[in-house]
């Protein structure tokens, strides 16, 4: 019996996208060597607005230039939560544990999922929850450990949505890094990278992380592969829990059209850093 969850579809619009892809691809590869020292401050570049977006989209309220002063320059900036920093330096180590995985030729496995939950929840000592009686608490964080309790979010019409239950969250995810393993050198790797990431926010396995954690293992497949980032950034928020909630009711598409757009806006920025 197939999962529903994890249909590969291609559309027309989608082979389209992907072809685009891969010829801008074969591009910036192409002149990729020559650029070595530009490459880095390019990665760089990347590392910081992906690091931006991604939190941004989960609520922080660091603006881009906190974003670069801080993780250039070391310094905070008054006003803002410490919390804010402590998201912005794990989110960029965790970028930094991609390179060193991808060297090491390492496979994706559960444990690697949550070593890389230890780093994004790394000094967070306590993170916001809603308990049975719909209040906003403090729980202490678990860094790399699975849920213990049931998680849930509101949604924009009111409805509650439910995520895995945690008593099926090891199989799960054991299920989804053997799905990716199984498909990523076999089917092209936006739509596998696309659909890891709607299966792990759809298992949600962790009290917190679990959207950050999915963009990451989203951009871990692409770029083993030799892929940019697909940055998503935090203006098309709601585009992209709408197309995440599209995937709720089995339609995966516009996910996967936005995740190939958003690799697309990533190469573009690429191929101007290096003819500028």
């Amino acid at each position: 019996m197939v999962n529903t969850c994890y249909l590969l579809n291609k559309t027309p619009a989608i082979e389209h996208l992907l072809d685009e892809i891969d010829s801008t691809q074969a591009k910036i590869d192409a002149q990729k060597p020559y650029e070595n020292t530009l490459w880095q401050t390019i990665q760089e570049k990347l590392k910081i607005e992906w690091t931006f977006d991604s939190n941004a989209l989960e609520g922080s309220t660091l603006t881009k230039g906190d974003t670069y002063f801080f993780l250039q320059e070391g310094l905070t900036v008054e006003g803002k939560p410490l919390k804010d920093f402590l998201d912005a330096r794990n989110h960029a180590e965790a970028v930094d544990y991609i390179y060193q995985i991808i060297k090491e030729k390492r496979p994706i496995t559960t444990g690697l999922i949550k070593s890389f939950n230890s780093l994004l929840l790394s000094g967070i000592t306590h993170t916001r929850a809603i308990n049975h009686l719909g209040e906003t608490i403090n729980k202490p964080a678990t860094p790399g450990k699975f849920k213990q309790l049931p998680n849930h979010v509101l949604q924009h019409d009111g409805s509650i949505h439910r995520y895995t239950e945690p008593i099926k969250v090891l199989d799960e995810m054991d299920f989804l890094c053997q799905w990716i393993n199984e498909n990523m050198h076999s089917e092209h790797a936006v739509i596998v990278a696309s659909m890891a990431h709607y299966n792990m926010v759809r298992i949600h396995p962790f009290d917190d992380g679990n959207g950050r954690g999915a963009r990451i293992l989203m951009n871990l497949i692409l770029m083993i592969k030799g892929y940019p980032p697909a940055v998503i950034r935090n203006e098309h928020r709601r585009h992209y829990l709408d197309a995440l909630r599209n995937g709720d009711q089995g339609f995966f598409t516009p996910f996967i059209e936005l995740v190939a757009t958003c690799i697309i806006d990533t190469q573009k920025i690429i191929i101007t850093d290096l003819n500028n």
